[in-house]
């Protein structure tokens, strides 16, 4: 059962109460909506509160804590968006006693029922054990013979055995072993943050990466030319952010900091490019761990990379074809 969030979550600065040219995000938010289908373009966020992966994973726990601080600082923004472009929060899937499991299979379903309305979910994790349960969502609601194109914003492959049990350095084996309709992209990976056990894992399994060296020394319309090939060869297209990607000079807040990440302005267009392509259904954001947070640094990152997602999915136009 997914929990309701509070609404005092959403709360914030009031410029105007009835001018929507001042509305803040706070002011257009819709909580517990009802579950009638969306006639017009609308974002679901969805909180996935667990770090239980990350801890299997032997890595900083926190990040349980990430889906309402992300939201408290998602509702200071301005929401410069047409009327008929909707948003609304369906709440908090709560991983308890360990059940990492189940709570996967729980977002997996909200996901699924989100799509199914009509409605483009956003999930707010959460370690990044979230993409597996977003997955699953987005996996039942096209069918087992619709391809996937999986990417994953991220500095580690994520690719481990989970022989003895899944964590957040699993869920994309998991993925791939699941559907053979399913590809694997992974941009900024970190040559010292992988062993070579992994990269060869990767280039066994068929993985598409580009590493945080190559996304520094590649000309930009190289790697959107890549982007949008592998996007014309897929039917969906789903996107995952692991916030450890970014340099951890501006993101302190993550279970496993980067000193060589990514830039804010290269995973924002990066962000931007893919979230507005066409094929595109959905969107996460995970491992911001407030508890490790420098001054509410990595949130308030975190809330504006998510905005730049959500303003992409309700407007996309990218053509992808």
């Amino acid at each position: 059962m997914i929990n309701a969030t509070k609404p005092d979550v959403w709360s914030g600065r009031i410029d105007d109460v009835t001018n929507r040219a001042a509305f803040r995000l706070h002011q257009v938010m819709q909580l517990n909506t009802p579950k009638e289908s969306a006639t017009s373009p609308t974002c679901a966020l969805i909180g996935f509160s667990s770090d239980e992966g990350v801890r299997r994973n032997n890595g900083r726990t926190g990040a349980a804590n990430g889906p309402d601080s992300l939201r408290s600082e998602l509702a200071k923004l301005p929401w410069r968006q047409p009327a008929d472009h909707l948003i609304e929060d369906l709440g908090n899937v709560i991983c308890e006693n360990g059940k990492l499991e189940d709570a996967q299979r729980e977002l997996g379903q909200t996901v699924c029922q989100s799509l199914t309305a009509n409605k483009i979910p956003v999930i707010l994790g959460g370690g990044h054990e979230t993409a597996f349960g977003h997955y699953l969502g987005v996996r039942e609601f096209v069918g087992p013979d619709a391809k996937i194109g999986v990417i994953n914003i991220d500095a580690h492959f994520d690719l481990r055995s989970y022989d003895e049990q899944t964590s957040s350095g699993t869920m994309f084996k998991q993925i791939l072993d699941m559907n053979a309709n399913t590809t694997y992209y992974v941009l900024g990976i970190q040559e010292f943050g992988n062993t070579q056990l992994l990269f060869d894992e990767a280039d066994r399994l068929g993985v598409h990466y580009i590493t945080e060296r190559q996304l520094e020394e590649m000309p930009v319309e190289h790697i959107y030319t890549q982007l949008y090939q592998f996007i014309a060869t897929q039917d969906y297209i789903m996107l995952t952010l692991c916030s450890d990607v970014l340099d951890a000079a501006i993101a302190p807040g993550v279970s496993a900091p980067s000193p060589f990440g990514l830039s804010a302005k290269q995973v924002r267009e990066l962000i931007r490019m893919v979230a507005s392509a066409q094929k595109m259904l959905s969107f996460d954001i995970s491992e911001i761990n407030p508890l490790l947070d420098e001054g509410g640094r990595t949130v308030k990152l975190g809330a504006y990379l998510t905005n730049e997602a959500i303003v992409s999915l309700l407007g996309g136009t990218q053509n992808d074809d």
